[in-house]
């Protein structure tokens, strides 16, 4: 239950608002397994809410280390920069000449070769879909805690998040004031849906727009042009219902010190999804749009909600094939595709004009960070649809 004594800042962001806009193609599933931040001590949990203890230490995706298959995203320098860690509470070091993003952060997205390609379905997969809409955070649901991997922790994440479907998210969260909460999204999906915010920074600006946290990050948050919420199959087996609290979570928050290890960055424009960087931000051509595409892992080990470091419970499928690890099943898997209206010139880049994640201040905003967190509180009836839909082929 919720503590009613506890007291936090409560606050409404203004961001600016973007029209309705173009969705990205499909893109396959690549590169390696997802954490988002530093894991929290949380014991597994059981499907049916009964903890189990976690005896293993804390361990990467069994598929993490996998050479990358041919159409991973390219090789547009893969190292991820060298950052020292500042002390609690100050900015990371300025690297090229001032706070990064900086020109040489991006990269022009007609550059990059393309390398992106589809794992083929199999006779035996599932090739269906199931879309929730939820929209796009035009009621202005912000907040830097991340009740997942800091529970309990007001400003845990360090940065701010966007949410959309469940109303009550916050670093309070339980299973049961998540059941009892209103939500965004349609056909009553009460799951939520979070990721780091994007904010465009001028070369004058020094504050946020929002009352967030003392966290260093800085500008105007962008209200996304879409919000795409899709569920997916499995190239090689059909799929099977996710328990409802199961939490999943993509990328790494700290893949700048961490290594790339667990990132899972993907950013592309729209028209152009079948080219893919990871650790550069890309500028898009007119009439293109920004793109982020967050593939979560799909093949649950059948028995927890969450794990130790939040990974283990729920890994990724092989990339070359699409199979998941033996004693896993495979799940509807969830790609989330946010864009953005904004377009900038590199001319604007030079001058100080940018856009960039909110990052913890040692991780300098660096593209590679991007990360995404989900929990499913769907009812029951709604995940025994949406996996219907997606061993059935179809659209829904």
């Amino acid at each position: 239950m919720r503590d009613s004594r506890r007291t936090r800042p409560t606050w409404r962001a203004t961001v600016l608002t973007a029209g309705a806009g173009l969705l990205l193609a499909a893109l396959p599933p690549h590169v390696p397994a997802a954490a988002a931040g530093t894991p929290s001590p949380r014991p597994s949990t059981s499907s049916s809410g009964t903890p189990s203890p976690e005896t293993d230490a804390p361990s990467p995706d069994p598929e993490a280390s996998t050479p990358p298959q041919a159409g991973t995203p390219p090789a547009e320098a893969t190292t991820p920069p060298q950052a020292s860690t500042p002390p609690p509470g100050t900015a990371a070091p300025p690297q090229g000449g001032g706070l990064r993003p900086v020109e040489s952060d991006f990269v022009d997205i007609r550059k990059v070769p393309r390398t992106v390609r589809q794992v083929r379905t199999g006779r035996g997969g599932s090739r269906g879909t199931f879309t929730s809409r939820c929209g796009r955070n035009e009621n202005g649901h912000f907040n830097s805690d991340n009740f997942i991997v800091a529970p309990g922790v007001v400003n845990g994440a360090h940065h701010t998040h966007d949410y959309v479907g469940n109303l009550s998210a916050d670093g309070f969260s339980t299973d049961e004031s998540l059941a009892a909460a209103g939500t965004t999204c349609r056909r009553g999906d009460k799951s939520t849906y979070f990721w780091p915010v994007m904010r465009l920074r001028g070369a004058n600006d020094t504050g946020q727009n929002d009352q967030s946290a003392a966290d260093l990050n800085i500008g105007r948050i962008q209200t996304p042009a879409t919000v795409s919420l899709q569920f997916r199959g499995n190239p090689r087996s059909r799929v099977t219902a996710m328990p409802r609290f199961l939490r999943i979570i993509t990328g790494d928050a700290k893949a700048v010190t961490n290594g790339p290890l667990n990132a899972r960055a993907a950013w592309t424009c729209t028209g152009f999804t079948d080219r893919v960087v990871t650790d550069k931000y890309p500028l898009c051509p007119r009439g293109s749009r920004v793109a982020r595409v967050l593939d979560f892992p799909s093949c649950w080990d059948g028995r927890n909600t969450d794990s130790a470091n939040h990974r283990t419970h729920v890994v990724f499928p092989d990339r070359r094939t699409g199979r998941c690890p033996t004693g896993t099943r495979a799940v509807p898997q969830l790609r989330m595709t946010l864009t953005y209206s904004f377009t900038l010139r590199r001319s604007q880049i030079r001058n100080g004009l940018v856009y960039a994640l909110d990052s913890f201040p040692e991780q300098s905003h660096s593209p590679l960070t991007d990360h995404a967190d989900f929990v499913n509180v769907m009812p029951n009836s709604l995940m025994r649809r949406a996996v219907d839909c997606i061993n059935r082929g179809r659209r829904c």
